[in-house]
């Protein structure tokens, strides 16, 4: 980050300086939400914008997926997020001069998001052309109290002598190309290819029902075209200052405007604050909805402006006293992580039974759709903070069972399927390869749940709804996998085939680790729960059964499946092949490959992709994470040394799993390498995309990358253990744990662990294998030799050398060109062309 323009503070993220070149990052950068409602960090003045952007979890258009080539099964109805009206316009006109960032003469600019009061300011002092000194002040909020609710207040004071001056508020559908001006917007820059982005839908989408004005309050409401939801913004403009000043109204169908006409007097500030109440529904007619947001602004109006302001600042104190994580002496990325943490507030803390989409509600990016993200990057941060939200996310997925059940049968599957990328519940995935094929989701999910369970005991959840969860993501392994026979003709491995992992540059394989352990946990999970339901919950288990149409053989048939899962090992490399052909394909040099063709995805067919062995994330890495009790710590090593210099980073997701690994198996410098690259992913925009709204699973990673890469903590089989790595230049590492009703207190330093526990029941531990117990009110603390193993620099594609395949051949690296080359073996001495040596270089087609 220029950190001239973005100074260091702990507690707030700072701009010293408005720059356009980057307009569209620091839209994101600013924007401010709370899972239900988003307003990116657009200026007011509403005129130059990457994306102006206000968007509310859930609320989409549909539209038919085209494929150039249909097949059966193939995902139909695609869905999109809708940019809903626009209600952050407040522009200013001192005589008839307007503030145009650009152009104006600005003597003082600073745009602040407080996070310890969840509040978006900025302070501006103008030169007008006519030479009046104007001091401007703006700040936003959007509540996490009232998730319906955003507050707007802009204070208007020309300094040096009197002037008239205009305040124009302006609700807009910016959705179907309205503008500040009445009409319609230019077009916006055509973008390059990148499947990252949105789909843009050009017919009408927002249909107008009920408008109108009364006095300061503006209504607006629409019905969506094609999906037939329903949405209403209504607003107050109330209006505070001792100059003289006359309002004036006017609304079109996707206009209304409330401008205020004002003869500032000399140091005399006028305020103007906007109330805005947006509601949606599935189908509730948009008159409801108006009557809705009436109530939520009656609301305010009783409470008071300053009060919502309080409210917001005691709810986000609450939020840091369960969430925060404190790294002491260093302050840079102190301010990231809590930039990171915050930002998983504004994205789930009133998605209240929503998903999480991958952009939260910052930005239209991926279209607003939730993935499996979110359980496995982002849960593990709400069930260790806040277990409610973590509940309300993991309810969404079992209210798309059945979307799941239907999208599993036209698999020819049992069970339910998940859909890989959605808002609806149905499967909105074009591209088959790198989506439905990823059924590890319905693992991932069953497994997020099993880890809630475990650190909450909330079994009245997982008797109730939960349980449908783990039975019908089984059901589906149980037949999507198949059993192979001995020549006894006894059933001897189960194999799972045709399936992707998490790693997209590989695609529709046999037998992919990651899914393949992840679903014998799947398994195991739902046979350990039906049974533990007959034995202590006897009545919750007969509804279930009934519900679900048990069979009594089930739960043994996962547990054979599980036992059986076919693990795929190579003895020649000593490493798990991330499936069953992976070895086969020939070594992407990456150390080769030129920075202008990063990332793949962008100039390479999958074709190209697909035939080498590269990694977009993470896959066999992240295995030995989530399922780590599993592996040993040597294979854990030789995993992590085979498949880091083939993991390309190219998706966020990557390295905060690699920073974990890297600093559980002793490679400490590369670990804090990887987790600045993960907690900088938006702040840096180092991925180039932040523009399109915040990385929230990367944000989530951040939060797991502290707390188990360097504060090394696990919860393998429900037990609470830790192995820190505390990196040699931090001093302490501080995090809170909600475990089971009692909030454990964490905090690491080079030679000692100590956990304080409040309120609920002892809670068990273990660090390094010894085992403790903590107290209500008490503190252990555990003395700690040394930080775990140490290993100097990173693997590299050369460390691969001299390795062998299966089939007695060496393995070879090069980057795909259009040239006939001869391949060097990897970590040997080059091939020779011709015998005398001379042809050494040819061997890495760069």
């Amino acid at each position: 980050m220029d950190r001239n323009r973005f100074p260091v503070d702990e507690w707030r993220l700072i701009e010293t300086r408005y720059s356009s070149d980057d307009v569209g990052v620091s839209e994101t950068l600013f924007a401010v939400g709370n899972g239900y409602l988003g307003l990116r960090g657009n200026h007011p003045e509403g005129r130059h914008a990457h994306e102006h952007g206000t968007f509310i979890n859930g609320f989409h258009e549909t539209f038919a997926i085209r494929h150039a080539e249909q097949a059966y099964g193939f995902a139909e109805v695609g869905q999109t997020i809708i940019n809903v009206p626009d209600a952050k316009v407040m522009r200013i006109y001192v005589g008839d001069d307007p503030l145009d960032l650009d152009m104006s003469d600005i003597r003082e600019y600073e745009r602040v998001l407080d996070m310890r009061r969840g509040v978006l300011t900025r302070h501006i002092r103008w030169v007008t052309p006519a030479g009046k000194d104007v001091r401007l002040d703006v700040d936003r909020l959007v509540s996490f109290e009232e998730n319906h609710l955003a507050v707007m207040r802009l204070t208007v004071t020309v300094v040096d002598s009197d002037a008239p001056v205009t305040i124009v508020c302006q609700l807009i559908n910016r959705q179907d190309g309205e503008d500040v001006y009445g009409g319609a917007g230019p077009a916006a820059k055509k973008a390059g290819f990148d499947p990252r982005k949105a789909e843009k839908i050009h017919e009408r989408v927002l249909q107008p029902q009920e408008y109108w004005q009364d006095g300061s309050r503006t209504a607006l409401s629409y019905r969506v075209t094609q999906s037939g939801m329903t949405m209403a913004l209504v607003a107050d403009h109330v209006i505070d200052t001792e100059n003289e000043y006359h309002a004036r109204t006017s609304i079109e169908p996707d206009i209304a405007k409330n401008v205020f006409r004002v003869q500032a007097k000399a140091g005399v500030p006028t305020t103007v604050t906007k109330l805005v109440a947006y509601h949606t529904s599935r189908g509730v007619p948009a008159r409801e909805l108006v009557d809705r947001g009436r109530r939520t602004l009656d609301r305010a109006a009783a409470v008071g402006v300053q009060t919502l302001y309080d409210r917001q600042a005691e709810w986000i104190a609450a939020f840091w006293e369960r969430s925060d994580v404190v790294i002491e002496g260093h302050p840079d990325l102190q301010q990231a992580t809590r930039w990171c943490l915050f930002q998983l507030a504004q994205a789930t803390a009133r998605a209240d039974g929503r998903g999480v989409p991958a952009k939260g509600v910052s930005g239209s990016g991926y279209s607003g759709h939730y993935f499996w993200d979110t359980e496995i990057y982002v849960l593990p941060f709400l069930t260790y903070t806040t277990p409610q939200w973590a509940r309300n996310a993991l309810r969404m997925r079992y209210l798309m069972l059945p979307a799941a059940r239907h999208r599993a049968e036209q698999l020819n599957e049992a069970g339910a399927l998940f859909p890989w990328r959605t808002i609806s519940g149905e499967e909105a995935s074009a591209y088959y390869a790198a989506g439905t094929a990823q059924y590890h989701i319905n693992a991932d999910v069953s497994f997020a749940l099993g880890k809630y369970v475990r650190a909450t005991g909330d079994d009245d959840f997982l008797y109730r709804e939960g349980v449908d969860i783990a039975v019908e993501t089984a059901r589906l392994w149980a037949t999507l996998g198949f059993w192979r026979f001995n020549e006894d003709g006894q059933p001897e491995v189960f194999h799972i085939h045709g399936v992707t992992g998490p790693d997209e540059y590989t695609t529709v394989v046999n037998d992919n680790l990651f899914t393949n352990v992840m679903a014998r946990y799947n398994l195991r999970f739902a046979a350990r729960v039906v049974r533990e339901m007959a034995d202590v919950a006897p009545e919750a288990y007969a509804l279930m059964a009934q519900r679900l149409s048990l069979d009594p053989a089930e739960p043994d048939a996962w547990d054979a499946a599980a036992s059986a899962m076919h693990i795929p090992y190579s003895e020649g490399l000593g490493i798990h092949p991330q499936d069953e052909v992976f070895l086969e394909r020939e070594v992407w040099d990456l150390e080769s490959t030129p920075p202008d063709q990063r990332p793949l995805l962008l100039h390479f067919h999958p074709l190209v992709i697909y035939r080498y062995q590269v990694l977009k994330q993470a896959d066999v890495v992240l295995a030995l994470y989530l399922q780590g009790n599993h592996f040993t710590d040597e294979e854990k090593l030789a995993d992590f040394e085979y498949y880091d210099p083939l993991t390309t980073g190219d998706s966020t997701l990557s390295a905060v799993v690699q920073a974990i690994l890297a600093a559980e198996v002793g490679y400490q410098d590369l670990a804090l390498e990887y987790f600045w690259q993960s907690i900088f992913v938006d702040l840096g925009d180092l991925h180039h995309n932040a523009s399109d709204g915040v990385h929230v699973a990367s944000a989530g990673g951040v939060w797991t990358a502290l707390v188990a890469g360097f504060g090394g903590m696990r919860d393998h089989y429900g037990e609470l253990t830790f192995d820190p790595r505390l990196p040699k230049d931090w001093p302490s590492l501080s995090y809170t744990l909600h475990w089971r009703g009692t909030e454990l207190k964490v905090r690491i330093t080079r030679g000692e662990l100590s956990l304080a526990a409040s309120g609920g029941e002892p809670v068990e531990f273990s660090v390094r294998g010894r085992s403790y117990l903590v107290e209500p009110g008490a503190t252990v603390r555990v003395p700690l030799a040394g930080q775990g193993p140490r290993l100097s620099g990173r693997p590299t594609i050369s460390d691969i050398g001299e390795s062998m395949r299966e089939d007695g051949t060496l393995l070879s690296a090069s980057v795909p060109t259009m040239t006939t080359t001869i391949p060097v073996v990897t970590g040997s001495q080059p091939a020779v062309a011709d015998g005398d040596g001379d042809d050494s270089q040819l061997g890495i087609d760069s």
